[in-house]
């Protein structure tokens, strides 16, 4: 059943300014930042813009989903890394491709609830670094191996290893692949294309679309405030997302094969790109903003969480974006923007039709009547994740930002943003323009 209470806050919660890093598209080897890296380049950035220190900071809480073996509880590390202190707690949240949003609830909440004033939040991800896994053959061998006591018993386990045990377990596609239905996120996209008769010639065109409009957003230097540069060990310099084509055509991404089914549509092309990156931002208390006079630019009105099933989890956005504008007597009329994350084209066009669909809205949503057609000239104007990449840790921290910088560059009062959530979920926050306070 859909919860259509206003959140009970206290108080009011306030996003000051945020920064990300150049999303950085998988290139078949890891990528030269780590998770933790990429974080702290965009925290420092952020922070160097801050009439505060880090260590005013009351929490640092980051979204991620695969941080590496020697990052866990990335966030503490995160804030360590940007000069917190040993004072300030720092924590880390997973909620698949909603992690930087999940983040950022949990520090609104904090706000919210007068357990902080002042709070570092966002997500991160180094997809290119997700590990290679022994097979379970493998780690059983190796376990015998080490358990056999006798040189007998060592030879016997040595002879009884098989070259097959050596095949590695690759982790992203593990992780990109529901356990309880047992299908890949590009196959529940298929999924949604059938359901909704969307042809693979309109995911092409969206994803050629997404492309255009993120170059030409770079060219008008639209991400000039929202991306600060990074640079790698060998002294190389990432200053925008390097998974933008601007050569895109539907004549190109029609030659493409399929990916998750051979009778599909859905490929590489019209995908989120595997991507690394990071997306900060501060929020603070009104008592913060008067205390350290800080430019207030917006304000958090509502975030809301949906579930359906695992196999149409790309209809998450509709879910979720629908009770949060209704418990807020709210329309797509009093929305400025949306920003509905990429995931798959096919995706994307499946939510658009979902919204304005009698039936679907009567037997998922409880409407008497559809929700309403979305404009599309108010969708993903500067590009998604088909072009700009998908790293899931920090996806939700992006749009949450760029929808900040929406609300400054394009003007208007509202914007939501959303997301389809692997295993079935779908979350959207509302963000408002506020004056200062």
């Amino acid at each position: 059943m859909q919860n259509l209470n206003p959140r009970n806050t206290a108080r009011p919660v306030y996003i000051i300014d945020g920064r990300r890093t150049p999303f950085l598209k998988m290139k078949g080897r890891p990528g030269p930042f780590s998770a933790a890296d990429l974080a702290v380049g965009c925290g420092k950035a952020l922070m160097s813009s801050m009439p505060f220190n880090a260590t005013d900071l009351d929490q640092v809480v980051v979204g991620c989903v695969m941080p590496s073996e020697e990052e866990a509880n990335i966030g503490r590390i995160i804030g360590l890394r940007i000069g917190c202190g040993d004072k300030v707690p720092g924590w880390t949240v997973q909620r698949n491709c909603a992690s930087g949003i999940q983040a950022i609830d949990a520090a609104y909440q904090s706000i919210a609830l007068g357990e902080a004033d002042l709070v570092m939040t966002g997500g991160t991800e180094a997809m290119s670094r997700a590990p290679l896994l022994y097979s379970k053959p493998m780690v059983e061998w190796f376990a015998r191996l080490s358990s056999a006591k006798s040189m007998g018993q060592k030879l016997q386990t040595l002879f009884r290893f098989r070259p097959g045990f050596l095949t590695p377990v690759i982790a992203i596609l593990k992780g990109l692949t529901d356990p309880v239905v047992n299908l890949n996120m590009g196959q529940t996209a298929e999924e949604l294309a059938y359901a909704f008769n969307i042809s693979r010639a309109q995911m092409d065109e969206f994803s050629v679309q997404s492309h255009l409009k993120a170059e030409k957003a770079r060219i008008q230097k639209v991400f000039e405030n929202e991306i600060s540069a990074l640079y790698g060990p060998d002294g190389t310099v990432f200053e925008f997302d390097d998974g933008v084509r601007a050569d895109s055509s539907v004549e190109k991404l029609a030659k493409l094969k399929p990916v998750f089914d051979k009778f599909g549509d859905i490929t590489a092309g019209n995908s989120s790109q595997i991507s690394d990156g990071a997306s900060m931002l501060i929020l603070a208390s009104e008592e913060a903003v008067k205390k350290y006079n800080l430019p207030v630019q917006a304000k958090i009105v509502d975030i809301y969480w949906a579930g359906l099933s695992p196999t149409v989890m790309g209809l998450g956005p509709v879910q979720a974006i629908v009770p949060l504008l209704l418990r807020n007597q709210l329309t797509f009329d009093d929305i400025d923007h949306v920003e509905i994350n990429e995931a798959f084209s096919a995706q994307v066009l499946a939510c658009l039709k979902a919204f304005n669909d009698r039936d679907y809205c009567k037997a998922n949503l409880g409407l008497d009547k559809p929700f309403g057609e979305l404009d599309p000239n108010k969708l993903n104007q500067n590009g998604g994740a088909v072009a700009v990449g998908h790293p899931v840790g920090a996806s939700g921290a992006r749009l949450a930002l760029h929808a900040l910088n929406l609300l400054k560059n394009k003007g208007g009062q509202r914007v939501v943003a959303s997301l389809c959530i692997g295993g079935g979920q779908g979350g959207a926050i509302l963000i408002e323009k506020a004056s200062q306070v």
